[in-house]
């Protein structure tokens, strides 16, 4: 058969011969695991098998993402996709699930009639009864193939077959049918076959998605896109003129001689995410999280430095409301608080891969950054949260909102600075 989402459905037997080397193709392209899985419904209902809902799931490596979902639905044009936190395991919803249900339990397959009081012990079953679907299938495909052998090689346990380890990473695959004598065996026995393929599939794109996360998590969305696209020559960097963030916190010095590790870093990273949060709105990029302090870049290519350096100061701006506030609220419940420092600067920075041959860090270099750090050094002395260079002044174009705070001697530069701050 020639498997494409335009086969026609006929009254012949389901016939899915093609489709495993379809599904390879297409993992081949990279596309993206909704386009994967329309993909792979569309065929498989249009070779004949009666399947209205199907659903997918698997678990990712994100920070706060612990699992993805996906749900076809026959007659619908989109793949609905929805991501779940990692605390979401432990709510009812998912306790009482098909999925955990056979993690827990270390099922490879479940079968369960919708229309029938078996079906009443899962909330989603229930629900699906109610949408008018009759039988339901569910399977587990190991990304270990040596689980699948082991669960093939048991005996069935109520109907339902065992692989070795609880927990074991795999993809998750359902289907739902309305047709009032439910799924042919022998079908159904097709349709799982072709699993393994798919799950090939699935995880080649996920896996990308998995680095794709991890970069952007550690590296910054811009830094971390360049690292996957190739960009690992050690000394392989360029030039570009950007705005330059520098901020650390103020206390924490003290607070880690003083505070318990688990305080600490409770307190550590909210203070981090307060800080992070204006930069990611703003069209900022964090390349570094040092300790206690930050350093973002506002990108000027292609872009209106005046822009880009309104957005820089809305940043700015935002931090120095969001630090009291969140104090105040700390406060009130008796948890330490911290105070920050920031410097905005601008000029031309390498950007690129910079360090030893098998230990790279993607980050900017060059007097501009270690100006920008001279200056945030002065917050303190000088009594401001915010300080903000001549240049940076210059470019953003701006006469209000910023003051004059005189000319600063700066560590490792020959002239004095005028240095800026924001208006109180």
């Amino acid at each position: 058969m020639s498997c494409s989402p335009t086969d026609t459905a006929s009254d012949q037997p389901v016939d899915l011969a093609g489709l495993p080397l379809w599904l390879v193709e297409r993992g081949m392209l990279g596309l993206t695991l909704e386009e994967q899985m329309a993909g792979f419904c569309q065929v498989v209902l249009k070779s004949g098998f009666p399947i209205k809902r199907v659903q997918m799931g698997m678990s990712t490596l994100h920070p706060k993402y612990g699992s993805h979902t996906f749900v076809w639905r026959a007659g619908s044009a989109t793949v609905e996709h929805t991501s779940y936190e990692r605390a979401e395991n432990n709510q009812e919803f998912y306790l009482r699930s098909p999925i955990h249900h056979m993690r827990s339990r270390g099922l490879l397959s479940l079968r369960r009639r919708i229309d029938a009081s078996e079906a009443d012990e899962f909330p989603l079953l229930i629900k699906l009864r109610s949408e008018g679907l009759v039988d339901y299938a569910a399977h587990i495909v190991p990304f270990d193939p040596r689980e699948a052998e082991f669960a093939a090689a048991r005996s069935e346990v109520e109907g339902d077959r065992v692989y070795r380890n609880p927990g074991v990473e795999g993809v998750f695959f359902s289907c739902a049918t309305d047709r009032p004598e439910g799924f042919d065996d022998a079908e159904l026995s097709l349709v799982y076959q072709a699993l393994p393929y798919l799950a090939l599939s699935v995880k080649s794109r996920l896996t990308y998605d998995i680095a794709s996360t991890v970069l952007g998590t550690y590296l910054g969305a811009d830094a971390g896109h360049r690292v996957l696209a190739g960009e690992i020559e050690r000394g392989s960097a360029r030039a570009i003129r950007a705005v330059i963030w520098f901020s650390d916190l103020r206390g924490f010095t003290r607070l880690a001689d003083s505070q318990p590790r688990d305080v600490l870093m409770e307190t550590l990273d909210a203070y981090l995410e307060a800080m992070a949060e204006p930069v990611h709105a703003n069209n900022g990029q964090i390349l570094k999280i040092m300790g206690d302090g930050l350093l973002a870049i506002f990108d000027l290519t292609e872009r209106d430095e005046t822009a880009v350096c309104c957005e820089a100061l809305a940043a700015a701006a935002e931090l120095r409301t969001a630090i009291p506030t969140l104090n105040v609220a700390r406060k009130a419940v008796d948890k330490p608080t911290m105070d920050f420092g920031l410097a905005l600067h601008l000029g031309e920075v390498l950007y690129g891969n910079i360090s030893a041959s098998d230990r790279l860090d993607f980050t900017v270099i060059g007097p501009a950054v270690n100006e920008a750090s001279r200056i945030q050094a002065l917050c303190r002395s000088l009594g401001r949260n915010v300080l903000i260079s001549s240049t940076f002044k210059s470019a953003a174009s701006t006469e209000g909102g910023l003051e004059t705070l005189g000319y600063h001697a700066l560590r490792g530069v020959r002239e004095p600075r005028e240095l800026f701050g924001l208006s109180t």
